[in-house]
């Protein structure tokens, strides 16, 4: 069994017993969606591999980060806050996020291996880049160092 499939029903136990009702709800959410990729994948019977598992993580984050913006435009402080809560609980499974100090020796390498120059080579760079810190960077991060990078 692979340990984010682990590292959920761990965290589903600890949040009955302790009755933490916002963040059992986030990992059962979770492990429908992990549920739901397998089947998409093609293969209900076979786990997904660590790295398709921390994309359908950072999936649900995304997804409750656009509430968070819809439930603050319509004034729902509180509904806000419970999804913030599930972020912080889903957020757990997904490995810490790389510092500018880590990325920028990986992305002086890159463009020196891909000879980029220009703001027009800034999609070979980013993939490449995406690639090598294993989604361990934050995208927005990424594409700025690269954007100033390459201007």
């Amino acid at each position: 069994m692979s340990t984010i499939y682990d590292s959920i029903t761990a965290g589903m136990k600890t949040a009955m017993l302790s009755k933490d009702t916002v963040t059992l709800g986030a990992l059962r959410s979770l492990k429908a969606a992990l549920q739901n990729a397998q089947v998409a994948k093609g293969n209900a019977h076979e786990q997904l591999s660590e790295t398709e598992a921390q994309n359908v993580v950072r999936k649900q984050i995304k997804q409750r980060e656009d509430a968070i913006s819809m439930y603050e435009k319509a004034n729902r402080p509180e509904l806000a806050e419970k999804e913030q809560a599930e972020i912080k609980a889903l957020a757990a499974f997904l490995p810490a996020e790389m510092s500018e100090a880590d990325i920028l020796p990986i992305l002086d390498a890159v463009i020196a291996e891909l000879g980029a120059v220009s703001k027009k080579d800034m999609g070979r760079v980013m993939k490449e880049m995406q690639a090598r810190t294993a989604g361990a960077a934050p995208g927005k991060l990424l594409s700025k160092l690269v954007g100033a990078r390459l201007s």
